[in-house]
């Protein structure tokens, strides 16, 4: 009876966590536009034609709404600002990414960090590499972006999620669904 209890017991115990939040996404905003003295938000939805695009380019949406807030300074747009998740090893990541008015990133910020390992991926000297990455960059763990040993698969999924943020947001763009 006394195993069975500790075997119990030990069932109920609670998991270790390794969650951390190191920003909101507002914070993350104005760090990223500190010069705008307003955001807003707009929620984008991708239509199937889109979603079939984003599909057949390897992309896979978790969901067809995604926020996205546009930065001003007055009347004028600075850029915009993504937040999204993307799988680690087994829990999300979720980050957001600063877009300037031409489609280049501006600043990648980590806002939730999940995993047991990787959380390397919150250093600057490896998120600064996507500054000035655009759609049409290759975007790639190993070609032009640089792997951290230990957190390849955080590198890779968040490599991949800001390669997918700015490809929907250039095709919004394009298409008009998002105006600054």
């Amino acid at each position: 009876m006394q195993i069975r209890l500790a075997a119990s017991a030990a069932l109920l115990a609670p998991v270790t966590a390794f969650a951390v939040d190191y920003l909101s996404a507002e914070q993350a905003a104005r760090q990223m536009f500190p010069d705008a003295d307003r955001f807003q938000a707009q929620t984008l939805v991708i239509d199937a034609a889109l979603q079939a695009q984003l599909q057949s380019q390897g992309f896979k949406l978790r969901t067809p709404h995604w926020q996205v807030s546009t930065a001003y300074k007055g009347d004028a747009a600075l850029g915009f600002v993504v937040v999204d998740d993307v799988i680690g090893k087994f829990e999300l990541i979720s980050y957001a990414v600063g877009v300037g008015l031409d489609g280049a990133v501006k600043q990648v910020e980590i806002l939730s960090y999940r995993e047991s390992h990787g959380q390397e991926v919150r250093l600057p000297a490896w998120r600064k590499q996507f500054v000035g990455k655009r759609s049409s960059s290759t975007l790639r763990v190993g070609d032009d972006i640089a792997n951290i040993s230990g957190a390849t698969l955080s590198c890779t999924h968040v490599t991949d999620g800001i390669r997918r943020v700015l490809t929907v947001l250039d095709a919004a763009r394009r298409g008009g669904a998002v105006k600054p």
